[in-house]
């Protein structure tokens, strides 16, 4: 199902500095208040929720759905048959104006790499795939290219590629 909600997915080396960018473009993208999401791809299996605390002991009694709800957060845990695909994922994100996802590299479809010399000088993207490089050594021909700290420039681009209909800063009256 099609949620309108753009999806971009910063894809890298492990170590090329992808949270780093990320977290950088996210408080950017609020700044200028857009309502942002984030998806944080693991290949492995991970525990988000504590051992013996009662979330935890509800999901290990059987629970396929285990929340949390607290004055200022709300946390969901649910079981899952198969891993969710990006365009998924996007249906829990709820009213945002973008989902920025960290890693995804096979199969997401609006890719941003980061890519640091200090960790390879190798691309893992074919250049038709991506949409911008995050980089301090490479270029690619008619692709955007943003150094590692311009956040700035990074959110500018996703404003004029994604953005374009949102009204971001005028929702919280800047």
């Amino acid at each position: 199902m099609e949620t309108g909600v753009p999806i971009v997915a910063f894809v890298g080396e492990s170590n090329s500095g992808k949270t780093t960018v990320v977290e950088k473009v996210v408080a950017e993208l609020a700044s200028r208040g857009h309502r942002v999401a984030t998806v944080k791809h693991h290949v492995h299996d991970f525990e988000i929720d504590v051992p013996g605390k009662d979330s935890y002991r509800h999901a290990q009694a059987g629970a396929v759905v285990s929340m949390v709800s607290a004055p200022t957060k709300f946390a969901v845990m649910r079981k899952v048959e198969h891993e969710l695909s990006i365009d998924e994922i996007v249906q829990y994100a709820g009213d945002v104006d973008i989902l920025i996802a960290e890693g995804f590299k096979r199969t997401a479809r609006a890719r941003i790499e980061v890519a640091r010399k200090a960790r390879s000088t190798e691309l893992i993207s074919a250049p038709k795939d991506v949409i911008a490089l995050v980089t301090d050594f490479a270029t690619l021909p008619g692709v955007p290219s943003f150094d590692l700290d311009d956040a700035a420039g990074i959110a500018g681009f996703l404003e004029a590629t994604f953005l374009t209909n949102v009204e971001g800063a005028n929702r919280n009256g800047a």
